[in-house]
């Protein structure tokens, strides 16, 4: 089972999960907690070989397979099934977005409704000529320089400054084994999202993204068109991780879409 950390509100209140994205973990949901656990119960979790998942005995067996979205999304889903959580409501940022994405694809029925951070839904040509450039060097180079690069052209404004720091210090913490397994998802990840853009979840979903984030606001943009219960909030001043960026705004955002789902679902139950 993964690291997690939980806030346990009341039996009668749903819970929402928070997932981080690669080289991050669940302290990037600071600045949510207070304002989320007054109103659900909160789970935060540490995916395999980030934050304090890294230290479990169990995480060990993991340097021995190959890494997937379904095997690191099964791992969300066996951590919700020892917790007994049925359903949850889910946030998530970045490539965080794309394992909640598979998870409503595995299983659709665990996710009432989703908010995604900084989605990750296309991959443009400049975010393919990096990540040409992390498969050519990160043998070469040490990793933490590909990710600082990474960081600094995904988040490249003074505004982003903080955003930037805290997912560079939080990577800081990886072993180059564990960076090389999760890179590698790089390989699978155009299908997957071509798949994913042309399929839209069930659960209603809201993209919170950054004014600023340029890699992935337009396909984001272009997507949400043509969805039918899935909508955008783009925050002014703000680059790839608004939680961070613009804490205020997304929390309201975010916090007022979920409240609206769960009052739906009483009127129709």
């Amino acid at each position: 089972m993964l690291s997690t950390k939980t806030y346990h509100n009341s039996p009668e209140k749903d819970w929402v999960v928070f997932i981080h994205g690669a080289g991050g973990s669940s302290s990037i949901w600071f600045r949510q907690i207070k304002t989320y656990s007054e109103e659900f119960n909160v789970l935060l979790v540490d995916l395999r070989g980030h934050g304090k998942s890294k230290e479990m005995s169990t995480m060990k067996k993991y340097y021995k397979e190959k890494y997937t979205f379904k095997t690191v999304s099964k791992d969300v889903i066996e951590t919700l099934d020892n917790l007994n959580i049925k359903q949850a409501h889910f946030i998530g940022v970045s490539l965080g977005t794309i394992i909640i994405r598979t998870i409503a694809d595995m299983e659709p029925q665990r996710i009432i409704s989703a908010v995604m951070c900084g989605a990750i839904t296309r991959m443009n040509i400049r975010s393919r000529v990096l990540i040409w450039m992390g498969h050519t060097f990160k043998r070469l180079v040490p990793f933490m320089w590909l990710y600082s690069l990474f960081a600094w052209v995904i988040m490249p404004k003074k505004n982003h400054e903080e955003s930037r720091s805290m997912f560079v210090s939080e990577a800081k913490n990886l072993a180059k084994k564990e960076f090389l397994k999760w890179f590698r998802l790089t390989y699978d990840v155009n299908p997957l999202l071509r798949y994913f853009t042309e399929k839209e979840m069930d659960a209603p979903t809201l993209y919170i993204m950054g004014e600023e984030d340029h890699m992935f606001l337009p396909p984001v943009r272009k997507m949400v068109k043509d969805f039918n219960h899935s909508f955008l909030v783009v925050v002014e001043g703000s680059g790839h991780v608004v939680n961070v960026d613009k804490p205020e705004e997304f929390n309201r955002e975010s916090l007022n879409f979920l409240l609206n789902q769960k009052t739906k679902l009483q009127q129709t139950a």
